[in-house]
């Protein structure tokens, strides 16, 4: 049962990172409601919830990642169940947003598809979103309801801290990172370089140019995700090509699609750091790769959110 301070919050988790959900819980000191997420034979879902929520205060924990359209109807069909029970309010907690990356028309007759999934959570009776690391931070304004954006580049920060690297370099690898290398250069207080690049095609990558200077320097590649991985692959290769003397990357989300794993352990990159925002199997799990966990600061926010307590104090610590 929730403790005196969060009598009327109940935490449900769907399907898609319930190791995730129990390490949030467990950092709040409480309970996850008790609720099934099946389908039928079809292929349908089917959401039951277990324990009474009226009048009460309800946060679903889920990602939608792999597999995304799942995970959506997961997250849409709980908000619904839990609104038709008599819930007071439901947030949706979601570390990685699906579809984040379909946020603008790049050719004609494209969908704005991340916004297309904004509707539909609000259509579903949510009324505020718990989310980190926005492929774009302008998303946000997609929803018409409250969205809290947390930000994953501290906990990276602080882990490339401790390893106390010399002639660091932060780099960004594409022109939409500029601004997320910036500020984790700033406590460092090291240079930037920029990896130009283009994009033939959905998921392919061509190393174009590199700005900045990267030779004899210790580099680390900031990016909001790694999906197939060709891109940090690539800059990686780039920057050893270039002199480098050592590359890291970095991610808060790490997708780790197709080829992702196989094109890692072949690259020069020495350590992978990702937060653990989407559920990474255990035959993913390869000696370059370090998961960080977000448990603590999404059990944070939301217990500020559920207790009307500033969120921004958590961007001021920092």
């Amino acid at each position: 049962m929730p403790s005196d301070a969060f009598s009327n919050l109940r935490l449900f988790t769907c399907n898609s990172h319930p190791e995730l959900a129990e390490e949030i819980a467990e950092h709040m000191g409480v309970e996850l409601g008790k609720s099934t997420v099946t389908k039928f034979s079809d292929g349908e879902t089917s959401v039951s919830i277990w324990d009474s929520v009226r009048g009460k205060d309800c946060f679903i924990i889920q990602s939608t990642s792999t597999p995304v359209n799942d995970n959506i109807m997961e997250l849409l069909i709980m908000a619904d169940a839990l609104r038709r029970a008599s819930c007071r309010s439901v947030t949706a907690v979601m570390p990685y947003y699906g579809y984040a990356r379909q946020d603008r028309k790049a050719k004609a007759r494209d969908p704005i598809t991340s916004k297309l999934i904004a509707n539909m959570i609000t259509a579903a009776g949510i009324g505020r979103v718990i989310t980190m690391d926005l492929h774009a931070s302008q998303e946000q304004g997609f929803f018409d309801i409250p969205v809290d954006h947390m930000i994953g580049q501290p906990l990276l920060t602080d882990y490339f801290k401790l390893k106390d690297l010399d002639d660091l370099v932060i780099v960004s690898p594409d022109h939409g990172s500029v601004t997320r290398a910036r500020n984790m250069a700033k406590p460092f207080n090291v240079p930037i370089a920029i990896i130009d690049k283009r994009r033939p095609e959905p998921n392919k990558s061509e190393i174009m140019n590199i700005i900045g200077e990267v030779e004899g320097k210790n580099c680390v590649i900031l990016d909001d995700m790694i999906d197939t991985a060709g891109t940090i692959c690539n800059a990686a290769k780039a920057l050893t090509d270039l002199g480098a003397k050592c590359v890291y990357a970095c991610a808060t989300h790490g997708v780790l699609s197709g080829p992702a794993i196989e094109r890692i352990e072949a690259s020069p990159i020495k350590e992978m750091v990702l937060l653990n925002t989407v559920p990474i199997p255990e035959e993913k799990r390869i000696k370059k790769l370090t998961i960080l966990s977000v448990g603590h600061i999404f059990a944070e926010t939301i217990s500020r959110v559920y207790s009307n307590k500033p969120i921004s104090v958590m961007f001021d610590a920092r």
